[in-house]
């Protein structure tokens, strides 16, 4: 087993990880056998260590891990071997020592993993799949039906399954007829060309008969589905494509987003989908010394392309939300529902896990999805190779959603390094220079982000960070697992004053941490540079004549005490129909305290469905609100 040292040293040097966390644990409570569980259940792990009696200490935005001992060793210990022995639905045999350090007592426990013919292991109370747990990334969480396909490793029901009311009236002969086009130039002697079209879609297992009438399996409708028959049978699976003007989520009011949605064969809309945004985006050539030809510098079409399939195949069925392809006025981003079934460290590395695996094989023998996982390895090869800053990628198990981000900006052309010029005083490494470009694009930068935009290991992430936050050219913004990180007062010092206005107080070392997983603040001592230096009945104001006639009448009623506590629910669905509002602007809108607002309806509102973040790739983000669920 790792000694305890070590383990104090890297919870010191880079925090809790994956196979590691830290309890102060006077009691062997929920939290330590959630953690137990999600070591033993993680795949490709190889379990994790708990150190049980040492705490993180915080003073101001610095932290340290220290020792604060366990009274009572032996009871612990009694504790945790009887309840890993009978919570789950299998026991489990954790490795316990106990060391002492200057005095104090601390418990060492290594959880294997199990093998992953006795997986997912569960509580017993609570049963499959909330009572199992993952590790994802430093937290445990709880385990979704696609966790399911995970340990099971087994042909996903939902892509394979009939749909009883549908039938052969419900196959496009277009989607047909483009499958057999393509397909014919991979492979023109692929056997299956000799079909007819019910043998072909047989033999896709995208048709099955039954007591004597056909069906339509899901992976049959979505491929070769009419567009009548997919609103009707499956009306959220569809693409929208939403067009923001400028770079953040609704800036004017008055100048909202335009949107397409599109629906029908998934053949037909990644064609459908490339085509709308290429077409959107700008275009720009270049005409090399002693070159006839100019080459495209815009945004690589493949990449582009891979990443709307890989949005389309990998997404989950089981939730009925569209994707959405994101079009600002500097990146592109695509989120769809499903979070990824690979580690998020292992995205980029040969190897797939897919949901759907008769779609995905279908993508692949049509030549519009790269084999063997190597997809995101190609985009960001692509994209280096056309100068631009690499793609990232957020895979939210929590919000159950996979978001690509492509920035439509050409990193270290001559712009860029004049103005990184001005920060040479300061010495900066490469990658802090890379992260200073992408919080100027985006506004604000966390972990993952910089080290997908780098391909550095967390301990070196962590230590550029902490120099860009030491230098004052960054500040830190929220705490522990939900840290990121927005322009500090030196950087704030150096930005064009066209980007200072336009991210306002995203760029602000005095922005409020308002977010979801924030402290909230009262209204007491609200600091007015928060708006901008404006009071807040000046802001108020400007927010109440915005909304429509009908709303501002009815707002009174929910601005003092409110009884019914549906209504007032109802009321804030309202409110972000109309438009999008942080929980600063609802705070303000109805006179009621943050913490209040988000635990009593922001919060299980958007838990049931009923709202939704306007960024929810990245929760933390300075700017995010909340709207109405359609």
């Amino acid at each position: 087993m790792t000694d305890i040292n070590e383990l104090l040293e890297q919870l010191n040097l880079s925090d809790e990880s994956v196979s590691l966390e830290a309890k102060r644990a006077g009691e062997i409570d929920k939290s330590v056998m959630e953690t137990v569980n999600s070591f033993s259940n993680e795949p490709n792990l190889g379990g994790g260590y708990l150190l049980l009696g040492v705490e993180r200490v915080e003073n101001g935005e610095t932290w340290q891990y220290i020792v604060t001992g366990i009274s009572d060793p032996d009871k612990l210990q009694l504790d945790l071997s009887s309840q890993c022995a009978d919570s789950f639905n299998l026991p489990i045999r954790p490795d316990i020592k106990v060391e002492t350090i200057d005095g104090k007592n601390v418990m060492l426990v290594f959880v294997p993993e199990l093998p992953a013919s006795q997986k997912p292991v569960y509580f017993k109370n609570q049963g499959l799949p909330r009572g199992a747990y993952r590790r994802i990334g430093s937290s445990d969480q709880r385990c979704t039906d696609d966790d399911l396909f995970v340990f099971y490793h087994q042909e996903d029901e939902l892509d394979s399954s009939i749909i009883k009311d549908s039938g052969l009236d419900d196959i496009s002969e277009d989607a047909v007829a483009l499958y057999r086009n393509l397909r014919s130039k991979v492979n023109p002697y692929a056997e299956e060309l000799q079909y007819d079209d019910i043998e072909l879609l047989q033999s896709l297992a995208c048709l099955k008969k039954e007591a004597d009438k056909f069906y339509l399996t899901y992976a049959g409708l979505l491929i070769f589905g009419k567009r009548a028959s997919h609103r009707r049978l499956l009306p959220m699976v569809r693409v929208d494509y939403i067009r923001v003007p400028g770079n953040t989520w609704i800036e004017d009011p008055d100048n909202r987003f335009t949107t397409v949605d599109m629906r029908g064969s998934m053949l037909e809309m990644v064609q459908r989908a490339f085509s709308l945004v290429s077409d959107d985006l700008p275009k720009g050539f270049v005409l090399p010394e002693g070159e006839l030809q100019a080459g495209s510098n815009g945004l690589p079409a493949r990449v582009l392309r891979e990443a709307l399939v890989n949005s389309m195949i990998h997404r989950t069925f089981r939730v009925n939300q569209p994707i959405q392809i994101i079009r600002y006025g500097n990146r592109i981003e695509i989120s769809n529902p499903g979070f990824s079934l690979k580690p998020e460290e292992h995205l980029g590395i040969p190897g797939s896990v897919t949901r759907n695996p008769i779609i995905a094989t279908i993508f692949h023998e049509t030549n519009l999805a790269e084999t063997k996982g190597s997809g995101i390895r190609t985009m960001r090869a692509l994209m280096e190779k056309a100068q631009m800053l690499p793609p990232t990628f957020e895979s939210s198990h929590e919000l159950n959603q996979f978001t690509i981000r492509l920035l439509l900006h050409h990193f270290l052309g001559e712009e860029d390094v004049y103005w990184l010029g001005k920060f040479n005083t300061f010495n900066l490494n490469e990658q802090q220079k890379c992260a200073l470009i992408f919080i100027r694009e985006v506004g604000a930068i966390d972990n993952p982000t910089y080290r997908q935009l780098n391909g550095v290991e967390m301990i070196k992430v962590k230590a550029d960070l902490h120099d860009l936050k030491e230098k004052k050219i960054l500040t830190q913004k929220g705490k522990g697992k939900a840290t990121y990180y927005v322009a500090g007062e030196e950087l704030i010092k150096l930005l064009p004053v066209a980007e200072e206005n336009e991210h306002g107080n995203d760029l602000s070392v005095q922005g409020k941490d308002d977010s979801e997983h924030g402290k909230g603040v009262s209204e007491q001592g609200k600091d007015n540079s928060e708006h901008g230096g404006r009071s807040s009945d000046i802001v108020r104001t400007e927010l109440v004549n915005q909304l429509p006639v009908e709303l501002a009448n009815a707002l009174p009623n929910f601005t003092g005490r409110v009884n019914n506590k549906v209504d007032l629910a109802d009321f804030i669905c309202s409110l972000c129909a109309v438009n999008c509002y942080t929980l600063s602007q609802l705070s303000l809108l109805l006179n009621k305290r943050e913490r209040y607002l988000l635990t009593k309806f922001v919060k299980p509102l958007r838990e049931n469905g009923r709202l939704s973040f306007t960024i929810p790739e990245m929760q933390k983000h300075p700017k995010q609100a909340y709207r109405t669920v359609k």
